[in-house]
């Protein structure tokens, strides 16, 4: 993709282990708003497995949770009509292992927003490796107040 990614726009400084742009040691992810859906296209390295060619679970979780709440985020700002991101948290996340996910081919993370009351977004995602939807997640995330301690976390 060529359009700058929602990360890169809106918190290029973000410190985030799944998705901070300046986390150099993190996951790093992407994310793009493509209709009602952000997508998001990630590469695997050989360190991100549990055993033998597979992904390992907790990395796809991580990658579940960053995609969902920038989805409950980006949903919140345009829902609202504002021109920055209100900081959000995941107040609960159920993540599906449907199949082992190779860590030698790319992951394609969709999410999209399937409920919203006030600041709580509940967000459906899905990862998928060569096509195929090898894990799912259902979360609810929540926009702070000031004072939380994530207020402004992407400035």
């Amino acid at each position: 993709m060529t359009k700058q990614s929602l990360q890169d726009l809106y918190a290029p400084s973000g410190q985030c282990f799944g998705c901070g742009a300046a986390n150099e040691k993190g996951l790093r992810i992407k994310s793009h708003a493509e209709g009602d859906e952000l997508i998001c296209d990630w590469t695997p390295e050989p360190h991100h497995r549990a055993f033998g060619n597979t992904l390992n679970g907790g990395i796809i979780g991580a990658l579940l949770d960053c995609q969902s709440n920038w989805t409950a985020a980006y949903t919140l700002m345009k829902n609202r009509g504002n021109d920055e991101l209100p900081s959000t948290v995941t107040a609960e996340f159920h993540v599906k292992l449907l199949a082992p996910t190779p860590v030698d081919h790319p992951v394609h993370l969709v999410a999209r927003a399937v409920k919203v009351e006030g600041s709580k977004v509940t967000v459906d995602a899905r990862l998928e490796s060569q096509g195929k939807a090898t894990a799912t997640c259902r979360g609810v995330f929540v926009a702070v107040k000031p004072g939380h301690p994530a207020d402004h976390r992407w400035r």
